[in-house]
């Protein structure tokens, strides 16, 4: 009788659940949620033309530069050279008053070559600048 006695104390402690490393581990996925979550909230904003509530006028179209997968610039369908796009870009938006540029580049092209064309187009005195991408299930 002494020893089913003894054997059934030890069982009931084996049942018991421990709750504190449970606890612990929540807590820190929370503080995490917490710090990670304004984090993601502030992301990169992507003027796209379908979207984009900047006001472009109805009579303007939206100037598109496309950069083709090998690296070839186009504006309105004509070719255009690295060195000649800020000179071009002064000449093109002295008159207009939406001083707004979209960049179509291809999914293939170096991000560095994008980067640059966005540079020249900044130093040309746009700084409206949109990102053109295509939804994902396309």
């Amino acid at each position: 009788m002494g020893m089913s006695g003894g054997g059934g104390k030890s069982r009931a402690t084996l049942s018991e659940i421990n709750i504190t490393p449970l606890v612990d581990v929540m807590l820190v996925l929370l503080i995490m949620f917490m710090v990670t979550t304004p984090l993601m909230q502030q992301g990169i904003e992507v003027d796209l033309p379908k979207t984009s509530s900047s006001g472009v006028e109805v009579n303007e179209e939206p100037f598109v530069l496309v950069i083709n997968a090998d690296q070839r610039m186009t504006i309105a369908k004509q070719k255009i050279a690295m060195n000649e796009l800020r000179p071009k870009l002064k000449a093109i938006f002295e008159t207009k008053k939406n001083k707004q540029v979209y960049i179509q580049a291809d999914r293939k092209v170096d991000y560095g070559f994008v980067a640059e064309a966005m540079a020249e187009v900044r130093a040309a005195g746009i700084f409206n600048i949109g990102l053109i991408t295509q939804p994902k299930d396309q």
